[in-house]
């Protein structure tokens, strides 16, 4: 990270920005051409590191892509705040923001799934049980992103 002064690498400050993040980018490459997608998320820690959960259909791109490389970069951002100034270049956005890589995989048995399904609910505020139908259970693809690397970064 070029501007050192704004990276921030404590897990508390890390868990916020996960927390209040409402999205997560995730980017692909296979071969030479590269996919970027937008995923409604949920995730838990594992050690020092989060693991991400995610929804989608049973077939399309980003799992095509995914079969053709599983390593991915990720992106989450929130905090943003226009700052206004007298001249252009004195005009700026705060933010914070996490970038990271690691690996993803479909995951295949029902209570795992379930489970991926819940942390992804949770996130969005379901406090009850997950109940899922089974035609629902059977067009859903949950997908886990084992994180190796992360970096935050906040400007204020």
């Amino acid at each position: 990270m070029r501007r050192k002064d704004r990276a921030i690498g404590d897990r508390e400050s890390l868990a916020a920005i996960i927390e209040e993040a409402d999205a997560c980018r995730l980017a692909f490459a296979a071969g030479d051409t590269p996919y970027i997608v937008t995923m409604n998320f949920g995730y838990e820690w594992e050690g020092r590191l989060p693991v991400f959960y995610f929804h989608c259909a049973r077939e399309g791109r980003k799992l095509e892509m995914m079969r053709a490389n599983p390593r991915v970069c990720f992106e989450l951002d929130a905090g943003h705040g226009l700052k206004k100034g007298p001249a252009p270049c004195d005009w700026g956005m705060s933010y914070s923001s996490l970038v990271g890589y690691g690996v993803l995989g479909e995951l295949n048995g029902e209570s795992e799934r379930r489970d991926g399904l819940d942390r992804v609910m949770r996130h969005y505020g379901w406090a009850g049980e997950g109940e899922y139908s089974p035609g629902v259970l059977a067009a859903t693809k949950v997908l886990r992103l084992a994180v190796d690397e992360m970096s935050g970064k906040r400007k204020d």
